[in-house]
């Protein structure tokens, strides 16, 4: 393997926030308490150790969730020692993609893990936990339903409505048999088709299952994974959902700190409600509103009075499920933790919530960005090496990098530009010349002037195509690289799924991207095998 880092400010297909993030803008610096070095953990720690956390039901739950879900000793040490009061957490989340979806789900993870090998070496006094939180309370299933394999897109169909970890397994089996199919019979095709009928036949819900795949994945390294619609884990966050329905304080302080980062030159990236509770019920996730005095769940017929709110937050506050402007405030509520690890778009959120943390007195933690990564097979290599191309030249548009390679591969000169320059130069003399005899025809010789140049542009324009049928082949080679490595023009992590990787490297694949991914060193990983 070859290891090639490029800065994330070099990387087009990434936003202005990812970029600023990375290179420690100072215009973001009051967006985020902690700067991004093992150093500044010392303070994390000490802050964390000051606030309550219910340990006991935290490993209760986990442990209850691990139940029916085989795992390592590594693991099951893991989630014990979360009772002891000096074990801490580091946490990446997301949905329950389809099988993981793309590539990113497995980079959070490995992010996950060597941050907390990193942190275990720096303050042995102390452990550190990697955590998977499995975000399946929220009901954007056509986000969750499909992934990219092998250039065909896989679609789970279901009539199903609500969270989508709470639906049904069932409906999957025609997925898992259209998987099976394009696998292949290879010794690693069938250990993954073993783990994929492991997962997604036992367990009957598909949080559970996409929870059980996860461990599955990452046993080996003590990922802890967490599926936290659990009444016992909501009754922890009752007086937060409480406050919530009453104060609607997260609206105000979020709005703000928004319009701040706005301000400051980082657009607002989640829309922020009164009241940032869904009312969560089997096949159903709905908002709740306050109107006229009454608790209203929309496109239900479920009301209730301030009163009967209360009670019901009390009796039952596993219905209620925190949109993406509290889940923050929800995990943090209940873990130990000192880093969120997620993408560009997580952190931006993330960066809007410091007010609404200090007013709920919870602690904010450090926001680490995953690491991204682009995997480059031997075949993709040598067609890149073939075409005389870099990887630099690859995260460009493709038009611009087809007309720079034709431009670069021909024998004629396919630039027009002395002839420009001499057109301009004869009819500055010709301006010259008008305007002394008559002023007003300056506006009739400039006209010619753009004309002649859009002329010769055109001109230009119609050599470098004639050049570029005499190169068919390796422009078809190009487009095919491009698609291949950066499909519909974004990056493989947001496209490709990890199966292709597994089945040609096994479980090696994981390893070796934990060898070469730092969690805390901002640069864009390419690995050539």
């Amino acid at each position: 393997m070859e290891i090639y880092c490029k800065p994330y400010h070099e990387i087009n297909q990434l936003s202005g926030f990812d970029k600023a993030y990375a290179a420690a803008n100072p215009d973001l610096r009051p967006f985020y308490k902690y700067d991004v070095n093992i150093e500044a953990f010392e303070a994390i720690i000490e802050t964390k150790k000051a606030f309550p956390v219910n340990r006991k039901v935290l490993v209760e739950v986990i442990k209850e969730q691990y139940s029916d879900i085989p795992t390592t000793d590594l693991v099951q040490k893991n989630i014990d020692s979360l009772l002891n009061d000096n074990t801490f957490t580091v946490i990446t989340a997301h949905q329950p993609s389809l099988f993981t979806g793309p590539l990113y789900y497995i980079y959070k993870t490995i992010t996950a893990i060597n941050l907390a090998e990193e942190l275990n070496k720096k303050y042995p006094e102390n452990h550190f936990v990697p955590v998977f939180w499995i975000g399946g309370e929220d009901h954007d299933f056509e986000e969750i339903n499909h992934f990219h394999l092998f250039g065909k897109t896989f679609t789970w169909e279901n009539d199903e409505n609500g969270a989508t970890g709470m639906m049904e397994t069932a409906t999957l089996q025609p997925i898992l048999e259209g998987v099976k199919s394009v696998l292949g019979d290879s010794e690693n095709a069938q250990k993954m088709i073993a783990i994929l009928n492991n997962c997604f036949t036992q367990y009957s819900t598909y949080g559970k299952a996409m929870m059980a795949f996860t461990n599955a994945l990452f046993q080996e390294y003590g990922v802890v994974v967490i599926f936290p619609n659990h009444a016992k884990l909501k009754r922890l966050f009752i007086p937060i959902i409480k406050d919530e329905l009453q104060n609607n304080a997260s609206k105000l302080l979020v709005e703000r700190e928004i319009a701040k980062k706005e301000a400051a030159g980082f657009g607002g990236q989640a829309h922020v409600r009164d009241i940032n509770l869904f009312y969560l019920m089997p096949n159903l996730r709905e908002r709740i509103v306050f109107e006229n005095g009454i608790y209203k769940v929309l496109n239900t017929d479920y009301e209730f009075t301030p009163e009967t709110m209360m009670a019901e937050v009390d009796n039952h506050p596993e219905r209620f499920s925190p949109n993406v402007i509290l889940r923050p405030v929800y995990q943090e509520t209940i873990f130990p933790n000192l880093a969120y690890i997620g993408g560009g778009g997580e952190l931006s959120y993330w960066a809007e919530r410091q007010p609404q943390f200090e007013h709920f007195n919870v602690p904010f933690p450090m926001l680490v960005r995953r690491n991204s990564a682009l995997w480059i097979d031997e075949s993709n290599a040598k067609k890149l090496g073939k075409l005389g191309l870099t990887i630099d030249d690859l995260f460009g548009e493709v038009e611009e990098l087809i007309k720079t390679y034709v431009k670069e591969n021909t024998d004629e000169d396919l630039s027009l530009e002395n002839a420009k320059v001499a057109i301009n130069q004869a009819f500055e003399r010709i301006l010259a010349k008008a305007t002394a005899i008559d002023p007003t025809l300056k506006k009739t010789v400039l006209g010619e002037q753009t004309k002649q140049i859009n002329a010769i542009n055109a001109l230009e324009s119609r050599l470098l195509k004639a050049e570029k049928r005499n190169h068919e082949v390796a422009i078809n080679q190009i487009r095919t690289l491009k698609d291949k490595l950066f499909a519909e023009n974004g990056l493989q992590e947001r496209y490709d799924n990890f199966l292709p990787f597994y089945l040609k490297h096994g479980e090696d694949f994981i390893q070796i991207l934990k060898d070469n991914l730092e969690p805390l060193k901002m640069d864009f990983v390419i690995i050539f095998e």
